[in-house]
């Protein structure tokens, strides 16, 4: 078609500029130096023997909900390797800690011809699990070309996203028409793919549901829960532009009826701790940084986690949580709320979280999770359960229950994905609990 051919020819050529991307990425800390090689196809790691899964993750959320679907894979595969990729450091830094034996990480390559040519004749996958919708043309279309069985997994797409691709005219088909199977989030995302050309297209639900509780170092809680005692306690999670101004305000509304109050603040993006202090240290309020190895003490107001994989850690701490991105000022989407609500972590969110509506609008609408639609509201409403524990503890069973109610979904997935294994030439995923 007309437009993959534009695409194609354009990174073809564009070598020079993708060198200058990759090499001001690294200047401001978004590419590792001593990994950039990869970025370009190149890795000389050898190729593990045997049958080798690629996974690909766009993000840090998309990894931890794909991570059972490969403990279940390399189980039943005892002679099988997986590759995961990822594009930013922040998710090859937490993939590091997650990935069971067997597995490893590797950055995917920028989309160019060459570049995954490369990729592809090193590795030489044997079967290819891609996580939602991060599509990449020429690797798709390269993999096409080479006959790699291959499913999109959790797929999904906005209205917005699907009127765009509408009016690439057949770009979308041509980039689709090498998945196997696509497996979508919902009846909506299926009708979308279906429309743009998506060949055996099936409601799987969505995989998030199926995520196991996130980890966390257990000397650690017991440090941290010496430290904190009795007081009162709240996190706000992997928060954005807007949000910690926002948590400040909420701790001060606090403060007059709950004067030992402690606040963590979690940023999403740890490398914003920079602006982030001066913004805390103007405020008046007493700050400890984690990654300073700072403990919050008695006279603690905010507690900032600058760390990377400890979320698991706080949503233990901590009984209630805002999750980030719901109030943010880049128009918000909303982050992961089945991770607090499988830890028994109370969840409440902002009214922007369109990008995981399947899941807030059930939960809302079951009372497992509390929806504040304005920020003005947002101390009240902390407030109102801190100072009333039956309903918090409510909130929290209402929370785990809806996460657990949902976790047979990777049943669905492993069940999908037979003709993709069949066509592989390897033996089905059998569901496991």
């Amino acid at each position: 078609m007309p437009l993959f051919w534009l695409y194609k020819n354009t990174m073809t050529v564009a070598k020079p500029l993708a060198h200058h991307i990759l090499m001001r990425r690294m200047r401001i800390g978004k590419e590792d130096p001593e990994r950039i090689a990869e970025r370009c196809g190149i890795d000389n790691r050898p190729r593990p023997a045997g049958t080798l899964l690629w996974v690909h993750v766009a993000s840090v959320g998309e990894a931890q909900s794909m991570l059972r679907l490969i403990e279940m894979f390399l189980a039943q595969h005892p002679d099988a390797s997986a590759l995961v990729t990822s594009i930013t450091a922040t998710s090859a830094k937490l993939l590091a800690q997650r990935l069971p034996p067997r597995a490893f990480h590797a950055f995917f390559p920028v989309d160019r011809p060459s570049w995954v040519r490369r990729f592809l004749d090193h590795w030489k996958p044997d079967i290819i699990f891609w996580a939602e919708s991060e599509l990449w043309p020429c690797m798709i279309n390269e993999i096409g070309r080479r006959h790699v069985p291959m499913a999109l997994i959790n797929a999904r797409m906005s209205p917005r996203s699907f009127r765009h691709w509408k009016m690439a005219g057949g770009f979308i088909g041509e980039i689709l028409n090498p998945f196997s199977v696509i497996l979508t989030q919902s009846s909506q995302d299926k009708h979308y793919f279906e429309e743009l050309g998506g060949r055996c297209v099936v409601v799987a639900g969505n995989i998030k549901f199926a995520a196991s509780p996130l980890p966390c170092d257990a000397e650690k809680l017991a440090e941290l829960k010496a430290a904190v005692t009795a007081r009162p306690v709240w996190v706000y999670a992997s928060t954005h532009d807007r949000e910690e101004e926002l948590a400040i305000g909420v701790h001060r509304d606090l403060r007059t009826r709950f004067p030992d109050l402690l606040t963590i603040i979690i940023p999403r993006h740890p490398e914003r701790r920079d602006s982030l202090i001066p913004l805390f240290e103007a405020s008046g309020l007493s700050t400890a940084v984690r990654s300073m190895a700072e403990i919050p003490d008695a006279a603690t107001d905010i507690y900032l986690v600058d760390t990377l994989g400890e979320m698991g850690l706080f949503y233990r701490l901590a009984p209630l949580s805002v999750v980030g991105r719901s109030f943010s000022r880049d128009g918000g989407g909303g982050h992961n709320p089945l991770e607090p609500a499988l830890l028994s972590c109370a969840v409440l969110h902002g009214p922007h979280v369109q990008n995981l509506q399947d899941i807030y609008a059930p939960m809302d609408q079951e009372g497992a999770a509390c929806c504040v639609s304005d920020s003005a509201n947002l101390a009240d409403v902390i407030g109102t359960y801190l100072s009333a524990p039956e309903e918090l503890n409510k909130l929290r069973q209402k929370g785990y229950d809806f996460a657990k109610a949902r976790s047979g979904v990777l049943h669905t997935v492993a069940e999908e994905l037979e003709p993709l294994f069949i066509l592989a030439g390897l033996p089905v995923l059998t569901p496991t609990s």
